[in-house]
């Protein structure tokens, strides 16, 4: 589903922002950490500080599972600039265990994750169903 720059870029950038749609329909968007395994993305939810409650990105991925995640490299030297836009459906896995080649992916990507126990915490899965993107350099793959 990907063109070979696209993954580059998903894979090169550290960060993302992913909208949900929010109860009265608007739009929620959130930074988060991801990783890109067998072509779904995973997004965990991590040990940093909570205000207690289950998260409104999960509670809104629960109610309606559409999602997009915006990937994107500014540089000020516009040469560089690109994004990827991924639009699809997100489930939310009760645990992270549940999906054990995202959990290593996430680990592989992000050294701060390695002694969490994301094992036990929720994590989030999108398939993939439309990806939208662009390049200064053009889109010839």
């Amino acid at each position: 589903m990907f063109a070979s720059w696209e993954l580059a870029l998903i894979h090169e950038c550290r960060a993302g922002r992913l909208a949900t749609i929010a109860p009265d329909g608007r739009p929620a968007t959130v930074p988060v950490c991801y990783a890109e395994s067998g072509g779904r993305l995973a997004i965990p939810v991590d040990e940093k500080p909570k205000q207690g409650r289950k998260l409104a990105r999960i509670r809104n991925i629960e109610r309606d599972p559409r999602v997009s995640l915006l990937i994107d490299r500014y540089d000020d030297d516009w040469t560089r600039l690109a994004w990827v836009r991924i639009d699809g459906e997100a489930s939310v896995h009760d645990r992270g265990d549940a999906w054990t080649a995202a959990l290593n992916a996430l680990r592989d990507r992000y050294h701060q994750y390695r002694d969490m126990r994301l094992e036990e915490l929720p994590m989030v899965e999108i398939q993939p169903s439309r990806v939208v993107s662009w390049r200064w350099q053009g889109d010839d793959e």
